[in-house]
């Protein structure tokens, strides 16, 4: 079973720019969804939205081809992938030559597949990739809903502090609310570099209050986890203290070496938003 530890982040690395699929670094989710108390199916719904900046290959007359890409990684699949892995992988494409960019999405929709799922049935993943015509439709949109950020709050806890986290008094009801916050910061679980991101959390059930939610998601600010294992134990945080009708929570965080990493958990079935970026990514 592979471990963050044994991944290539924090560690010199040769940039190899011919194809190689075995550079995908996938990690167990189970892991650290066993740390917030999912041990078997997950209460959750969802999907990690990637994108990549930095794609590009050769045709077949040695002609550098360039190309944004957009991942759609189902939160079932037993693994994420670490992302300097995929950083490497995508660099590997950098001096191949292949037929087109068809050719080029098979290649990564199989790849991405297979490492997603391993140690289960492959299924599919989502794969975009836009060829330079299509730049100028890619929109920049910050999260829609209330902003936190607006409260005057002190804020003195730095890891995880879901006992901030409250809701109003039950004889005030059922509202139905749309929540964001630029503050959302935490580190690699590896070398502690920090990741910056936004978050969304939509939800249907008793009042959270605001001032502890804010002061909730600061309390990120020092804790050491990836991109996706943050956003699900905000979502675990929130419905086991808050216990709402319905939750979801979408965090939007900026790129590092040219992948950003979008992820999304909901108790409900629904469609996933457009993978429309940020004006910080």
């Amino acid at each position: 079973m592979n471990t963050p530890e044994q991944s290539q982040l924090g560690k010199s690395s040769a940039y190899i720019d011919q194809y190689d699929a075995s550079l995908l670094f996938p990690i167990p989710r189970a892991g650290k969804r066993s740390e917030i108390g999912i041990t078997g199916a997950a209460p959750f719904f969802g999907a990690d939205l990637w994108t990549a900046f930095e794609v590009s290959w050769l045709n077949l007359r040695g002609k550098p081809q360039v190309a944004l890409a957009h991942f759609t990684i189902p939160a079932e699949t037993p693994n994420i992938i670490e992302s300097k892995s995929f950083k490497l992988y995508l660099n590997s494409f950098n001096n191949t030559r292949f037929a087109d960019a068809s050719e080029v999405l098979a290649r990564l929709r199989a790849d991405i597949a297979e490492a997603a799922w391993r140690g289960g049935p492959v299924q599919s993943v989502g794969v975009r990739v836009l060829g330079v015509d299509l730049f100028d439709r890619e929109p920049v949109h910050e999260l829609d809903g209330l902003s936190l950020d607006r409260l005057d709050v002190d804020c003195t806890h730095y890891q995880p502090a879901p006992e901030l986290l409250s809701t109003a008094p039950a004889e005030e009801g059922i509202v139905t609310e749309v929540l964001v916050s630029n503050l959302l910061k935490s580190n690699c679980l590896v070398t502690g570099q920090p990741d910056w991101g936004s978050v969304q959390i939509s939800y249907t059930g008793l009042a959270i209050q605001q001032e502890g939610l804010l002061q909730y998601l600061v309390s990120f600010r020092n804790h050491n986890e990836f991109h996706e294992q943050c956003v699900e134990r905000i979502f675990m945080d929130i419905w086991t203290r808050c216990k709402p009708v319905k939750l979801t929570v979408y965090a939007r965080y900026t790129r590092r070496g040219g992948l950003d990493i979008n992820p999304l958990r909901t108790s409900h079935p629904q469609a996933l938003p457009g993978n429309i970026r940020t004006a910080r990514q």
